[in-house]
């Protein structure tokens, strides 16, 4: 017996295009994206301006299923994190972020993660295999159905590289932004990459959003350390890289810059940091190192991340220090790690 395909793997146009091939009316695409992605109803039988030959066509051939939660938690600081099974028994995680005026969801893009960065608790699970489009909008799909909660924002920056998974990412962009669906915007979408340097010369072929590069060091000794990527496609290269992006849906691109005490929070630093970036195109995120259990790096003090952020700025690059969310439950930036098979949560 064929396996039903997920619903959620499907684009706009891709079900405009399959409507027309069979003969049904166009409208019809238009009708069935809106009760799924619009109004969050996934049982044909309330579907009451489809056809019957639709709703029979769609049942025969798709699946509507979503990722299984298996443990959900939240912090003292209202964010929740979501352990995810798969269809494989593979297990992601995923963060949602709420804000006075926002709610950003955190998504996994791979189960586990093949970088190998030094500071990322993900990073210990090693590399599992990429998470098909449909996995990455089933996510949202799922914490939106769970909480009836408006996701306004989306941000690859859960478990894993997005650019090793390039064309399942974009084509999970294309859903998320189509109009007649999520209708999210380019603002409102951004892509978090450690450093693929061929993947980030491919990004005119990616849905325009914004872009924020994992850099963490201005010295490419200190940054092979932390990410052995930096190897392969040293800083020179990176920046080289990143000059060509198109600055479309964006007016610069961010560096998030990961502060850990006593490696990279030096005035030589930030020094660095300053003469590396271009100014008028440059935001630093600073984000102080999340600590995680048998984690090798320490947390610098609050007062030296301040120090360190107004150094940026008085010479002027624009940086801002992201606030800590969900570091009790590790669901904080670097913390994510699916250990579903540890906690005996498959059922």
């Amino acid at each position: 017996m064929t396996v039903p395909e997920s619903f959620f793997q499907k684009t706009y146009d891709e079900l405009l295009e399959e409507f027309k091939l069979n003969n049904f009316p166009a409208y019809g695409a238009e009708q069935v994206y809106a009760w799924v992605y619009k109004h969050f109803v996934f049982d044909m039988k309330s579907w009451t301006n489809v056809s019957k030959a639709v709703k029979a066509y769609l049942q025969e051939r798709y699946s509507f299923d979503l990722p299984k939660v298996l443990w959900h938690g939240q912090s003292l600081d209202g964010t929740r994190k979501f352990l995810f099974g798969l269809n494989d028994g593979q297990s992601i995680e995923t963060v949602l972020i709420p804000a006075r005026d926002r709610f950003t969801l955190c998504v996994s893009s791979q189960v586990g993660c093949a970088i190998g960065c030094r500071f990322c608790h993900t990073g210990t699970m090693g590399f599992k295999r990429n998470l098909e489009a449909s996995e990455v909008i089933g996510q949202l799909m799922a914490v939106t159905t769970m909480f009836n909660t408006k996701i306004t924002n989306v941000v690859y920056m859960g478990q894993g590289e997005p650019l090793h998974n390039f064309e399942n990412m974009k084509q999970a962009t294309l859903i998320l932004m189509a109009e007649r669906g999520l209708a999210l915007g380019q603002r409102k979408i951004t892509l978090s990459t450690s450093g693929l340097v061929p993947q980030i010369e491919r990004l005119s072929e990616f849905p325009p959003v914004n872009v924020a590069i994992s850099l963490h060091a201005a010295h490419n000794n200190i940054r092979s350390e932390l990410m052995p990527i930096n190897k392969a496609y040293d800083l020179e290269r990176l920046l080289q890289a990143i000059r060509g992006i198109p600055l479309k849906a964006h007016r610069f691109i961010t560096y998030e810059y990961i502060l850990i005490e006593g490696l990279n929070d030096r005035l030589e630093d930030a020094n660095a940091l300053i003469e590396l970036l271009d100014k008028k195109n440059s935001k630093v995120n600073i984000i102080p190192f999340n600590e995680y259990p048998d984690s090798a790096f320490k947390r610098p003090s609050k007062e030296k991340t301040l120090w360190f952020q107004n150094l940026l700025n008085a010479r002027g690059l624009v940086c801002t220090t992201r606030m800590t969310k969900g570091s009790d439950i590790l669901a904080a930036c670097g913390q994510l790690k699916s250990e579903a098979e540890k906690l005996n949560l498959w059922i």
